[in-house]
């Protein structure tokens, strides 16, 4: 049990170098402590009125334990204590973003045991100044307004309950044909790089990336080009360059896909190249009809109601995708509110394919020009963009 009269650096996410390195720092009268969450560092702090100087996570900028804890931080009454990064990958733009939100410093690797100690040490010791001097410098986030928030907690439980019916009968038709859970989330990326939960339901056998090489014999494309771009159950090389595990992870229960694999699997009912499977086995019936039908993704009402999205905004972003759109001409995108439908959506649908770089000028449109009658314009022109050919 940590001593509440010392003071404490709280580590979350450390590794056993990094807790040894920071222990070897002069921090002063402040002992380095352990935690294995921001929930139980909170939950210490709270019952036995610890006194924290200071937050460290090991975390990549993007993971929930990044920039993305700021929000809880808040929410949890702990913003007042500096919060230090320490990122496996890092450059200017994303240290940026993370200084505007509100991250005391971050830390580049290899760490450096002189530079820890000292900005520790001169952040804790002035951060109540530091904080007068940037506070006009930080970020404000884009808060929905009432209007637009009443609009879609009423459309969404509206549209909810209507639809109950429907999302019944496909709940239990996904529980006869296959085992797991019906829903499925992964993490995305909204407003202000605020990360979520974000949920569909299930449309593929949980088993689904295991059985990605013992169907390339079914591959349209069967050649060598073909075996050497199948993904595997390995990691891809951009997780291979921050850690051992697969950060881009969609969760069912206990079951855990990647993200890229099953995106890949996505792309191949539109005749992805080098790798097509007809009629693909890893679908299941009933994931077929609510992906064509896009009842997939009806399950992002619950995330409406919850306030992590809105009906119209720009598409939240998978966590690798986000970390790309870093540079002032991609950001603006994030200032904007996350929704299920927006403008791109509307603008391109069924005129043939887009480039990356059009669908990003979109939302930065959609960002600049948002409003609520807006939106309203965009929900009547998404009506009619449902009946064409193109998925997006």
């Amino acid at each position: 049990m940590p001593d509440i009269n010392a003071g404490i650096i709280g580590l979350l996410n450390g590794s056993i170098a990094t807790r040894e390195l920071l222990e070897q720092c002069d921090l002063g009268n402040n002992k380095v402590v352990v935690f294995n969450s921001l929930n139980e560092l909170a939950r210490d702090h709270e019952k036995l009125h610890l006194n924290i100087e200071a937050i460290i996570s090991e975390s990549e900028i993007m993971e929930p334990t990044g920039v993305g804890l700021i929000d809880q931080l808040k929410k949890k009454k702990l913003d007042h204590i500096p919060f230090f990064l320490l990122p496996g990958k890092l450059d200017g733009s994303l240290t940026d973003i993370c200084l505007q939100a509100g991250v005391a410093e971050v830390f580049a690797r290899p760490l450096n045991k002189e530079r820890l100690e000292s900005r520790i040490n001169f952040i804790v010791k002035h951060w109540t100044q530091l904080q007068q001097q940037t506070g006009q410098k930080v970020v404000t986030l884009y808060k929905t307004p009432f209007l637009k928030r009443s609009f879609d907690i009423v459309f969404a439980g509206c549209a909810l309950l209507a639809l109950s019916p429907v999302l019944l009968i496909v709940m239990a038709c996904m529980k006869l044909e296959s085992k797991g859970a019906v829903f499925y989330y992964s993490l995305r990326v909204g407003t202000g790089y605020r990360i979520f939960k974000f949920y569909k339901f299930r449309s593929m056998y949980v088993n689904a990336d295991k059985r990605l090489k013992e169907l390339q014999h079914l591959n349209q494309y069967n050649n060598e080009k073909a075996a050497e771009e199948l993904p595997g159950m390995e990691l891809c090389d951009e997780c291979k360059a921050v850690g051992k595990k697969c950060r881009n992870q969609l969760h069912a229960d206990e079951n855990i896909w990647c993200e890229k694999q099953y995106l890949t699997s996505k792309k191949q009912q539109s005749g992805a190249a080098f790798f097509k499977l007809k009629n693909d086995p890893r679908i299941t019936k009933v994931g077929a009809f609510i992906r064509n039908t896009s009842i997939d993704e009806l399950p992002q009402l619950w995330n409406v109601l919850k306030g992590d999205m809105s009906i119209v905004g720009n598409r939240p972003l998978p966590l690798y995708e986000a970390e790309k759109l870093t540079t002032d001409k991609y950001a603006l995108r994030f200032l904007a509110p996350a929704g299920i439908t927006g403008l791109w959506q509307v603008e391109k649908r069924g005129k043939g394919e887009m480039s990356e770089e059009e669908r990003l000028m979109l939302d930065n449109v959609y960002a600049e020009k948002h409003s609520f009658w807006y939106d309203i314009k965009l929900i009547l022109k998404t009506i009619p963009a449902l009946f064409q050919k193109e998925n997006v």
